[in-house]
């Protein structure tokens, strides 16, 4: 019996998703981000006191996804710690004073087009500076170093990459595969993701796409966008620049 056949005959929740897991596997791959994405709207429904609990729900709803898909995914790779948690310190590094550079020069503020503009504000103005902002603010930068980097880099480096490559068959795209085309096109791409660091996000990508691509682990990408965030975090509460929450 197959691991998937195993959890069919289960009869549990996971074996709902059976169907959808083994005809698409391009869903596999970006429900776990469009769920972190749907619930991260939520917290537009909670008062500011109570952001924590929609910082939960999109945390804890976005792995739940992930996990049920799990069995349908391709290998995650080796975790190759030795190479991920500098790389991950570097890019951290590499995002900060990439955006004050980019800042200095005119590129700053938000992406040109883009809906909206950039607002930087305290959360402590709102929260305190006691125990609900701490509690806040840990929660969410738990999110940010656990579901966060696992969703991204499912949809971004397992599936996009590929997808961009052959759209209607990426699952038969090896992981780590290189077009000019896909790698410059993913990057271009996460300026939408990052519309207040824009300039900096595609630099940013160029590195992630080519430890991928060096690496063909999923697992590492995961291990480095984590201390990415985590050292960016520790820097903006740290340091009090909050251009970075």
């Amino acid at each position: 019996m197959t691991d998937e056949q195993h959890w069919a005959a289960q009869g549990g929740i996971r074996a709902r998703f059976e169907n959808i897991g083994r005809e698409r596997p391009d869903v596999v791959l970006m429900a776990p981000y469009m769920s972190y994405l749907l619930l991260l709207a939520l917290v537009g429904f909670f008062p500011p006191q109570l952001e924590w609990v929609a910082i939960v729900l999109r945390g804890v709803g976005s792995l739940f996804v992930a996990w049920l898909f799990l069995p349908h995914m391709p290998s995650w790779g080796k975790p190759y710690i030795w190479i991920a948690v500098p790389a991950g310190a570097f890019a951290a590094w590499g995002w900060i004073v990439g955006d004050y550079y980019f800042e200095s020069i005119g590129l700053g503020g938000r992406l040109p087009g883009f809906p909206g503009e950039k607002v930087v504000e305290d959360p402590r103005a709102v929260l305190g500076a006691y125990k609900l902002f701490w509690t806040t603010s840990i929660l969410r930068i738990v999110v940010a170093c656990t579901a966060v980097p696992v969703v991204e880099e499912l949809f971004w480096r397992a599936f996009l990459l590929r997808a961009m490559i052959n759209w209607n068959r990426f699952e038969r795209v090896p992981l780590g595969a290189f077009t000019w085309f896909s790698f410059v096109g993913t990057a271009l791409l996460s300026t939408v993701q990052h519309p207040d660091n824009w300039a900096v996000s595609i630099p940013c990508w160029f590195f992630f796409n080519a430890l991928f691509i060096w690496t063909r682990s999923i697992w590492c990408l995961i291990i480095v966008h984590g201390v990415t965030n985590l050292l960016l975090y520790y820097y903006v509460v740290r340091v009090g620049d909050w251009s970075f929450w």
